[in-house]
Formats: structure tokens, sequence, C-alpha cells
């Protein structure tokens, strides 16, 4: 059986990734495939429990290095759970956040030591499509805010942060061309789709 392809989903906050996972699963599910919609952090229950961790509480709760172990601790059970059997038995996985949130957020963590937790957990799983959704940080934020769930630890760091973390998503998407595509989030939910899926058939084909 062939395996099946992996597609994430990064961008800042507030930029509509988790609506437009959901578009997507669908309109792949309508072409036959088996697709399964997962996120990070979290996607198993192990997970979970380690994003609990991560979104709640103080700004500051976690050191850069605390909040990276954390993160790739729960990535490799995700990975271990869901996403490997997943891709083995031929699904498609449509994941909102992976490796790439880690790198862009985790701004006082040492390059090198992103590298080598890459390396070791992710191996042969990294996406074969990256959609990077592209959104001005303080429309993001206003968009997050008009949610009215709270802001999460990562939306509540302060606003030269995200504008950093806008740059770091465009900057992994110019260094990897060929698996990543941006997406302009600014339009509205329909027009996103539409150039979502656009990418995703040129890249992929399904």
């Amino acid at each position: 059986m062939a395996r099946g392809c992996f597609i994430t989903l990064e961008g800042g906050e507030g930029t509509g990734k988790s609506t437009q996972a959901g578009r997507l699963t669908e309109r792949l599910r309508r072409t036959g495939l088996e697709v399964l919609t997962t996120r990070e952090p979290g996607g198993s229950p192990g997970a979970e429990e380690i994003r609990a961790l991560l979104v709640s509480g103080a700004v500051d709760r976690w050191s850069a290095l605390t909040e990276t172990l954390l993160l790739y601790a729960a990535r490799a059970d995700h990975l271990e759970r869901v996403i490997r059997p997943a891709l083995n038995r031929g699904a498609w996985v449509v994941c909102d956040r992976f490796a790439d949130s880690t790198r862009a957020y985790q701004q006082g963590a040492a390059a090198g030591l992103l590298s080598a937790l890459e390396k070791e957990v992710v191996d042969g799983d990294r996406p074969d499509l990256t959609l990077v959704f592209d959104l001005p940080a303080e429309d993001g934020l206003a968009r997050a805010a008009a949610r009215g769930e709270g802001a999460t630890r990562f939306e509540a760091r302060e606003a030269d942060f995200h504008e950093r973390l806008r740059a770091a998503f465009l900057e992994i998407a110019r260094a990897d061309p060929e698996r990543c595509a941006v997406i302009d989030a600014r339009p509205r939910a329909e027009a996103v789709e539409a150039a979502v899926w656009a990418a995703v058939q040129t890249r992929l084909q399904p």
C-alpha cells in the first residue's frame, strides 16, 4: 500500500489555519481519500496533556529550553501513536502546526538543539507540503481576540514577538520553496480555501 501524504499548516496567531484545515480535509475526503486531521501541540492523548501545560499559565512559565523539550516530547508521542500509523496505512494527514512552528516560536532556543531534536524525533516523517499562512501580526492578534476564548500563553506575548514570528515563518518558506507554499490569509475564508486547494492540487495532485 502506498504511503499517505503529510500536509502541515503553519503561521502566526489568528491566521485561520484551523478553519482551513477543516475545509481542506473535507475537500480531500470528497476525492475518496482517507484523511486524518490533527494538531500540535497535541493530537494524541499524551500530547494533549502536554499541550495543557504549554498553552496555559504565565507567559514566562517555561524557559525556552524547557518549552522546546515539552514540545518535542508531545511531538514524539503524536508521531508514534497517530501520524505514522495513519501515513503507513495510506491515509493523508492534515496537521495544524508541526516542527516549523517550534522553529518559529522558540526564538530563545539554540538552533543546534532544534535541529538535533527534529532529526531524532521527526526523521523521515517531514511534511510533503507545508502551507504557510501569512497575515500582518496585528490583524492576526485581532482575529484571535475576537474569538473570545481568552489569550493563550503564546497569544499573550508582546507585539514585537509576533512580528518576529511572522518573519520567521516567511524565512522558513523562502528557505524551502519545494516543500512550502505561502498562502495570503487576508482575504475571506472562501478565497483562502481556493488558494489552499490550488496549492495542494499543484504540489500533490490528490
